[in-house]
């Protein structure tokens, strides 16, 4: 998994929605707004024109992010991964420290990546700690605070259950 950017179909489907409904609906209500605004004079005093404008410009720099980012884009289903054995694209891992307290995370792509549900992404530091990793391998991380050591307990590619936000 090279400089390419590693994404489940789910993720995908996100970022594909998010670009729709930017390009399909918010930019066209931005433009409207805009035109009205420009048709009653003077623009430099014109909140909504300049609000309008700005808008437009951070729609615009989205639209060409999410563009770049799907171009980039190799789907990689998790189900179809043949050597359940190790830690790879889109495995759920559940790891112990060294006070057993427990962590489950998902390597997902880094479009993907949501700490809060347990979603680190693909070119994190723990998940490069965790790649090929197999049961009962001890993996150290390199963390702000010092290095930290993780035995893998479980490895599982079951299809994440969750859906993946459009807000990416």
């Amino acid at each position: 998994m090279g400089a390419d950017n590693p994404i489940s179909p789910a993720g995908l489907a996100a970022l594909k929605a998010r670009y729709d409904h930017l390009l399909g609906t918010e930019r066209p209500a931005i433009v409207e707004i805009v035109s009205w605004a420009a048709g009653n004079g003077d623009r430099s005093e014109n909140g909504d024109y300049l609000y309008g404008r700005k808008r437009m410009r951070e729609i615009d720099r989205e639209l060409a992010h999410l563009s770049r980012r799907m171009k980039a884009a190799r789907v990689v289903d998790p189900v179809n991964q043949p050597d359940r054995s190790r830690a790879f694209f889109g495995a759920t891992l559940t790891l112990a420290d060294e006070d057993d307290a427990r962590l489950t995370v998902t390597l997902v792509g880094d479009d993907e990546q949501d700490a809060s549900a347990g979603r680190i992404g693909w070119s994190s530091p723990l998940a490069r700690a965790l790649r090929g990793a197999g049961v009962g391998d001890l993996r150290t991380v390199r963390l702000p605070g010092g290095h930290k050591e993780w035995e893998v307990v479980t490895i599982d590619y079951s299809p994440l259950n969750e859906k993946i936000s459009p807000d990416l």
